[in-house]
């Protein structure tokens, strides 16, 4: 049986019509005398049969071929966007750990011998304040839950990081120990006993009021900022909790409220930051505009800042260590800490409640941790973290 191949006539007017602007537009030099021979070579091709034979059937793709398949082609674009995403994170957090700076606050000993240079102190037993403060070693601690715990005495108001940024107690605690022992002198201070028809021939270029009075002029603006407005609203006690503080900010808290009760809330560095790398907060700072916390160094250093300046406190210091594996594992004892408070607490109304859930990622990349693990070892250690 004869079978006849049928000339496709679309296929070769097609091709002489593609090639005729071509030929008009072809001068006397030796390239366009090159580039004329390849189109009558075109133009011959197409007149083939074969040619034409083959322009009509389908043949299996070749192997390579298949890498054009659109799947395939959006499989191999998500996996570059990620090689890409990964080798850029990991350059930056590297750059960033580079750049990033070194805090260094007073400690709390450093703190401790300026306020010893303060005459006078708040008696405690008629002082009624009991504020309750909540500190942690930084962002993603499980603060905020530990805040609501708290919170469920209805008797119960705790401020959350207000104007966190500003560092107001931390600027505090720095402007004390800035401060000379010239200054700190008890000379300057005005006696009570004092002449003031002295005054006129007497060396008063250095007159303090005594240490006393700043005492209670430093607290009196935390009781009109915080404790007022909590009373306002019909709150019986009051207190806040932070992530930016540690045990140098908790003693000049101590200082100017003697009856205060701290809890210091920990978790392990790399959850934490997990937690708060893929929750997409950008530009968090520890004290703005200057020391940002946004990134694997920022947060480690942070960290270990906060976890390790506990250790410095005396052992009578009024505070208590939560760890955020006890307190979501059902571990804390919630009948002492209320207890040691003075509060009643209904835990079970808010470990019911999931708020602020933001895992994403199973596990931090390898530089992640390796920044964390360098730049935290020393808080990881005092408070029994594994890298």
């Amino acid at each position: 049986m004869k079978v006849e191949i049928p000339r496709p006539a679309s296929l070769q007017t097609t091709r002489i019509k593609a090639a005729a602007p071509a030929r008009r537009s072809l001068g006397s030099g030796p390239r366009e005398a090159l580039d004329a021979r390849l189109v009558g070579l075109d133009a011959t091709a197409a007149a083939n049969p074969r040619v034409q034979f083959m322009a009509t059937v389908s043949l299996p793709a070749e192997p390579q071929a298949q890498w054009q398949a659109p799947a395939v082609q959006w499989m191999r674009r998500g996996a570059r966007r990620v090689y890409h995403a990964a080798g850029g994170t990991c350059f930056r957090q590297l750059w960033q750990w580079a750049q990033c700076k070194r805090v260094t606050l007073p400690s709390v000993k450093q703190l401790a011998e300026t306020l010893s240079q303060l005459s006078g102190s708040i008696d405690g037993r008629t002082d009624t304040a009991q504020p309750i403060f909540v500190f942690s070693t930084g962002l993603r601690t499980g603060s905020t839950l530990l805040q609501r715990v708290l919170v469920t005495d209805p008797r119960l108001l705790l401020w959350g990081e207000p104007f966190g940024d500003m560092a107001l107690v931390s600027r505090f605690a720095e402007m004390l120990c800035s401060a000379s022992k010239f200054s700190m002198s008890q000379e300057h201070c005005i006696r009570d006993n004092f002449d003031p028809s002295s005054m006129a021939t007497s060396w008063i270029a250095n007159l303090y009021p005594p240490g006393d009075d700043f005492r209670l002029a430093l607290r009196s603006f935390f009781d009109r900022w915080l404790a007022e407005p909590a009373r306002q609203r019909g709150f019986a006690r009051w207190g806040f909790k932070e992530v930016r503080l540690g045990a140098t900010e908790a003693t000049l808290l101590s200082w100017l409220y003697p009856r205060a009760k701290f809890l210091f809330l920990s978790r392990h560095p790399y959850d934490s930051y997990r937690s708060l790398s893929d929750a997409g907060w950008h530009r968090v700072f520890d004290r703005f505009p200057d020391i940002r916390i946004d990134s694997a160094a920022g947060f480690a250093r942070h960290w270990n800042r906060l976890a390790t300046s506990w250790s410095e406190l005396p052992a009578e210091f009024p505070c208590r260590r939560i760890q955020y594996e006890d307190l979501v594992g059902g571990h804390t004892d919630f009948r002492e800490l209320e207890s040691w408070l003075g509060v009643k607490i209904r835990e079970q109304v808010a470990l019911s409640a999931s708020v602020g859930h933001t895992y994403v990622r199973h596990r931090l990349a390898w530089h992640e941790r390796l920044i964390i693990a360098h730049e935290a070892a020393h808080g990881m250690q005092a408070l029994g973290y594994s890298k």
